[in-house]
């Protein structure tokens, strides 16, 4: 992992997303508020004493707001990346193994579901259905998973046609032990590295839908409800409730599209001594 170690944004991604899981998980214990009950009498109030970010159109603490909103746009875009991750990368493995006409029948799907944006389709399955944390995530893999196919397959056309492919059907072995134990296991690093881009997508996804109203009914949050909450007030001044939930969800987007691009780099780093050490 030295091209890991020598990328410096990387890190950077790395330390800031290792902040903003404490920040959100240990965070409360540290500043413990109550996210359940409503209080108008504290509504929008500036930073200060007692509220450091200040409080929220329905008296919630800001502070503790940010920590319990980041749980959920960190459980969902985790959980919904790596779904999309592991559906897309099977999907296009199969597709590019096999090739013929399995491949152009299920390529030709994705192209299908790739042509439509992917916020109209999630707007229009959000509101076929009760937002909750479980359908948020299985929302959201449903379009993200298009990506990762098409990736895995043009991985999977190459690794297909190499020598120990080859040699594991004289054997006898058959395209489930090469796509499972040959084909995916040699594929891992660009599957590692999109997981990365595939989580930065799936929280974005969860910011779009919140900022639409398509978000977790109170008393729960994320950082795209509150977002979009807080952009009714900025006629008024009220930058405290744009701000920081804005600065959070750049911050983790780009915290893992360095951590990818480092990964990417380690990854790199590896192949290229590989492929000399058999020359």
């Amino acid at each position: 992992m030295t091209g890991f170690r020598r990328n410096k944004l990387a890190l950077t991604g790395a330390l800031i997303l290792l902040a903003l899981l404490a920040f959100c998980f240990l965070g409360p214990l540290l500043h413990p508020t109550d996210q359940i009950h409503t209080d108008l009498t504290q509504a929008n109030r500036a930073p200060g004493a007692g509220h450091p970010l200040g409080t929220t159109d329905l008296g919630y603490d800001l502070l503790g707001r940010l920590m319990y909103g980041g749980r959920t746009s960190l459980e969902v875009g985790l959980a919904a990346g790596l779904l999309a991750t592991l559906v897309g990368t099977v999907y296009g493995a199969v597709a590019g193994y096999f090739g013929g006409w399995l491949d152009a029948v299920m390529m030709r799907v994705t192209d299908a579901a790739l042509a439509i944006p992917a916020l109209f389709l999630l707007v229009v399955v959000a509101t076929l259905v009760t937002p909750s944390k479980p359908v948020l995530i299985l929302v959201i893999a449903s379009v993200a998973w298009l990506s990762p196919a098409r990736l895995l397959r043009g991985e999977a056309l190459a690794l297909r046609s190499r020598d120990y492919v080859h040699a594991m059907r004289l054997m006898g072995g058959g395209g489930t032990r090469a796509v499972f134990r040959h084909i995916l296991p040699n594929a891992l690093g660009t599957v590692v590295v999109n997981a990365t881009f595939q989580i930065a997508d799936a929280i974005l996804y969860v910011a779009y839908l919140s900022f639409l109203g398509l978000s977790l009914p109170p008393p729960a949050a994320d950082w795209g409800s509150l977002l979009s909450a807080g952009i009714t007030y900025t006629q008024v001044g009220h930058w405290w409730l744009i701000f920081p939930p804005g600065i959070a969800i750049v911050l983790v987007v780009a915290a893992f599209n360095f951590l990818g691009d480092g990964l990417r780099d380690a990854f790199d780093v590896r192949l290229d001594t590989g492929r000399g050490s058999h020359r």
